[in-house]
Formats: structure tokens, sequence, C-alpha cells
């Protein structure tokens, strides 16, 4: 081969496809994580909005509504700043960035409403129906006790990285940029449990867990390649969300949690 073919065929290209995929690969990372929340969203929701319009169960709580406005937002948030970031808007990027700091706030404090709404509504039912859907009901908030587990590990994971994902906007922009999406994972659990396709692993949240990581992978593995090594930020991410998840496994089913959960999320 030629030194002219050697240089045709040398990739000099490369170094400008390896800076377009790291651009390109958050815009698509913030539309993968909204496929994930629409597959698992729409077919549950549209589910059971024809149980309410038949009775088999009582209407979305309005906080409901409201959580399902904000996560919305914050995903078209990301995949939006994300797309100013690739297309080198980067003023305009951080313009917009300035609603997360309205926006994330309002997020945590619906979510941890949310989570006893939920229940309470559950519970009401089960003390005032009839024998027999009293003791479903009941059946259900045991199921519900651990879905609440689920529900704290987000909303506590989330709010940890989310804060330190907007301290390092400044001081360290790829910490902050890869965390803002590690800290959107957790609450994508939600979304990843109502996919009923998916295989699961029981008992406990472990099929979760593992999904929540393939969520996250694609970007993981095109730093870990890219680099040529694990980007600080995954250490942090995994030895924050390790020993919660542990815990969540441990106090899953657990007599002890079922006894404390009632006290904690209803009345």
């Amino acid at each position: 081969m030629t030194t002219n073919h050697a240089q045709a065929l040398d990739l000099p290209a490369s170094p400008h496809v390896m800076a377009a995929v790291d651009r390109w690969i958050w815009v698509f990372m913030a539309a993968f994580f909204i496929a994930i929340t629409l597959t698992g969203f729409v077919p549950d929701s549209l589910q059971k909005l024809a149980m309410v319009r038949a009775g088999a169960r009582p209407p979305f709580p309005p906080i409901l509504h409201v959580h399902a406005v904000l996560m919305g937002s914050f995903l078209l948030l990301l995949l939006a700043q994300s797309w100013l970031m690739a297309t080198g808007r980067r003023d305009r990027h951080q313009l917009l960035g300035r609603v997360a700091f309205v926006l994330v706030p309002a997020m945590i404090v619906v979510g941890f409403i949310l989570v006893p709404a939920i229940y309470h509504q559950v519970w009401n039912g089960a003390q005032t129906a009839p024998p027999p859907v009293r003791e479903q009901l009941r059946q259900t908030l045991l199921f519900l006790d651990n879905i609440a587990l689920l529900q704290l590990q987000a909303g506590i994971l989330f709010t940890v990285f989310i804060w330190l994902a907007l301290r390092a906007r400044r001081i360290d922009p790829g910490f902050h940029k890869r965390m803002m999406f590690l800290a959107t994972a957790w609450p994508l659990q939600a979304a990843i449990d109502r996919i009923t396709w998916l295989p699961s692993i029981y008992p406990g949240p472990v099929s979760t867990d593992i999904y929540t990581l393939l969520a996250v992978s694609p970007m993981f593995l095109w730093d870990a390649s890219r680099h040529q090594s694990v980007p600080r930020v995954y250490l942090v991410w995994l030895g924050v969300s390790l020993p919660v998840a542990i815990t969540i496994q441990l106090l899953w089913d657990a007599p002890a949690w079922h006894a404390f959960a009632p006290r904690f999320l209803a009345p």
C-alpha cells in the first residue's frame, strides 16, 4: 500500500468521528431515557385510566399529575440541554440550565409528597371497603410497602446526585454532564418496573437495579473505551448507590419494614 493510500485510509476522520460521538451520545442518552419512560408509562397509564372509567380503581390523586408534568419537563430539559451542547450553543445551554434550579426542587418535594399520597389512598380504602375487597387492598398495601422502598431510594439518590451534578457544573463540566444522566437513572426505575415484558429476578428489586445499570451502559461503555479508564463520576455514583441498594434489598418484604411502613406512610 502506498503512502498516499495509507494516509487516505489512516482514519484522519477518526478524531472527528469520535468528537461527534462525544457530543451526540448525550442526545442519544436523553432520547433513550424518554423512550424508556414512554415504553413503561404509556401502556400502564392507558390501562389504569380504563380501570378508573370502569370504576375498578379510584381516580389518580392530583399530586400524581403534577409529578408526571414535572418529570416529563425534566426529561425534555435534559434532551434540550444535550442538543444545545451538541450543536455548540453553550450560552443558551447555560441560560436554559437555570430552569433546573426551580424544576429540580419542585420535583423532589412533589416526589416525597407523592409516595405517602398514593399509599394513603389505598390505606383509606382498606379501612372502609367490604371484607373481601378489604383483604385484597391489604395485600396491595404490602406490595406498596415494598414499592415505597424503591420510591424512597430513587428520591434520595436523585437528590444527592443532582446536587453533586449542579454543584460541579462550573468546576468540572465533564462530571456535571455525566452525573445529570446518572442521577436521572434512578427515578427512571418507575418506568422500567412498568415494562412488563422484561424478565424479572425475584425476590427483591435486583432486576430493577440491573436494568438501571443497563440503561446507563451506553454512556459508560463509550467513556471507558474512549478514555481507556473509568471516569471518577461512575465510581462516585456506584459508591453512593451500592450501599443504598443493598439496604433496600435487605428491607424488601422484611416483617420489620411492613410493620414500620404504615406508621411512616399512613396517618
